[in-house]
């Protein structure tokens, strides 16, 4: 075996050249926790070791304690290569005006000391409220700006990322959990990315430190105090299981041997070999070992296909983790640290709410502030009893403009957000849908619409009407309307 002296690179895009290994930062807020700040000098100094090594991309957020202040510490210095800076931004659900999202994005400028952010990462916690896409379009103009050289999204399952890329954002990469025991990007996501060009930033690739020789063939844990491992042990045990997971660690650890690599080399390689992937990203606890030495071994070998049999076999072991990538922050089983993010999610903003009616008593309505509903008379959802009825509704953003016009797929599952909202409004959710009507102008978008349909229905099973129509008003490719009765009670 060579050993490989620096870390593979990729150009991400023309201007920005990346280490396929990231440094995350994330483990900056678990140093400071307990309110010591990390000097930024020394901190940049720790930060310039892993540059020294080749592994100068840099990855952080908002919420990673003084890690951009740190970074910015770095950046000042001017070392020759730059290092590369990526952050993200991850604000609550609410209006996302321009002015909004300018001063979340010049809140990370000050803060990293830069006139323009290598990478901004774009995160929202919750999908019924649409003003995401709206963040992301200005996020775009800031881009146009020259505030951002790229946007990036992260947490995003492939269905919310078509739906941002067919309206015209030109997201360069999404970061998401990757590894051999949560292997949810390796299906939609990664075929999206084959077909878009989006690349994806992996983390999460070392499972918290249990894909190591340390776990191998270790009785489970009783009691983990780690904020990281209690998150992957929960992965851990809805793939299967302890014993499922010592498979594939025993899988791994022969093909470490057989390579002369360590068992987290294995681990880490199998992501990277993906063709989606542009990179992992391997926490530092900065002022400590930087284990550059192990992780230059990643590119100093690659899996063959006897490899990639051996890790099949102990997949077949184990159940995947359920439904797509980011679904572990939005809906059960929520697979976080802290676990059931039922209450954080509920105290979220709707954007609209429930008001009593005033010629049914008892009745509610929502109204979603379109002129239409003045115009025409009608509610975008109304209850009566425990019945609630949805009127048709389409793509549309803002007052009058038509979401990823050419995509009706993507079309399909923002209409399906908005028809959720409403019924949140009620305190109903996509379990309380009996029925769905769906109209389509172009019987080649059945199945795209079919398929996103099913994505949030899949296991509900309303009872269902699709027509092919010759025209809907406005250019549409779809509208779908719903009727939800509250569980509990009787559907009259």
């Amino acid at each position: 075996m060579t050993q490989a002296q620096t870390p593979e690179r990729l150009d991400l895009t023309e201007n920005l050249n990346i280490s396929r290994v990231l440094t995350g930062l994330w483990q900056v807020a678990d140093i400071e926790k307990n309110g010591d700040t990390i000097d930024p000098g020394t901190g940049a100094d720790w930060l310039a070791a892993y540059a020294a090594q080749g592994f100068d991309t840099f990855d952080m957020a908002d919420h990673y304690g003084s890690a951009e202040i740190i970074t910015g510490r770095l950046l000042s210095r001017g070392d020759k290569p730059r290092p590369v800076a990526f952050t993200k931004w991850c604000p609550a659900p609410g209006p996302m005006t321009l002015d909004v999202v300018r001063a979340g994005v010049k809140e990370r400028l000050t803060r990293l000391g830069v006139d323009r952010v290598d990478l901004l990462q774009f995160h929202w916690w919750s999908f019924l409220h649409p003003a995401w896409l709206d963040a992301l379009h200005a996020l775009n103009t800031l881009r146009d700006e020259g505030l951002i050289a790229e946007i990036g999204v992260t947490n995003f399952d492939a269905a919310h990322l078509r739906i941002a890329l067919s309206d015209g954002i030109p997201i360069r990469t999404n970061q998401v959990s990757f590894s051999l025991v949560d292997r949810r990007a390796a299906a939609d996501l990664s075929d999206l990315c084959r077909e878009t060009g989006v690349k994806l930033l992996a983390y999460g690739t070392l499972c918290g430190g249990f894909l190591s020789e340390r776990w191998l063939d270790q009785a489970e844990p009783d009691a983990i105090a780690d904020w990281s491992k209690m998150k992957y042990k929960r992965f851990i045990d809805v793939t299967g299981g302890w014993d499922a997971f010592q498979g594939i660690l025993r899988a791994a650890d022969g093909i470490a041997r057989k390579h002369g690599v360590s068992l987290a080399n294995v681990a880490t390689r199998w992501v990277l070999e993906h063709d989606s992937v542009a990179g992992t990203i391997v926490g530092a606890r900065l002022g400590e070992r930087i284990h550059a030495e192990d992780n230059l071994r990643l590119f100093s070998f690659a899996l063959d296909t006897e490899d990639q049999a051996r890790l099949d076999c102990a997949f077949a072991a184990t159940q995947p983790v359920p439904g797509d990538c980011g679904d572990e922050y939005r809906r059960p089983p929520f697979l976080t640290a802290s676990g059931d993010l039922s209450d954080h999610l509920d105290a979220m903003p709707l954007p609209h709410d429930a008001t009593e009616t005033a010629h049914r008593t008892g009745g509610r309505q929502v109204l979603s502030g379109s002129k239409w509903e003045g115009i025409a008379g009608y509610a975008r959802a109304q209850q009566i009893g425990e019945r609630i009825l949805v009127s048709g509704t389409t793509a549309t953003a803002g007052a009058d403009r038509i979401v990823a016009p050419k995509d009706a797929g993507a079309q399909t599952t923002f209409i399906i957000d908005k028809i959720l909202s409403a019924l949140a409004a009620f305190g109903a959710d996509a379990e309380d849908v009996v029925r769905t009507r769906i109209y389509i102008t172009d019987d080649a978008d059945v199945e795209a619409i079919s398929r996103a349909h099913g994505r949030v229905f899949g296991t509900i099973k309303p009872a269902n009407t699709l027509v092919v129509v010759a025209g809907l008003i406005g250019g549409y490719r779809v509208e779908i309307e719903a009727e939800a009765v509250l569980r509990g009670t009787p559907a009259v």
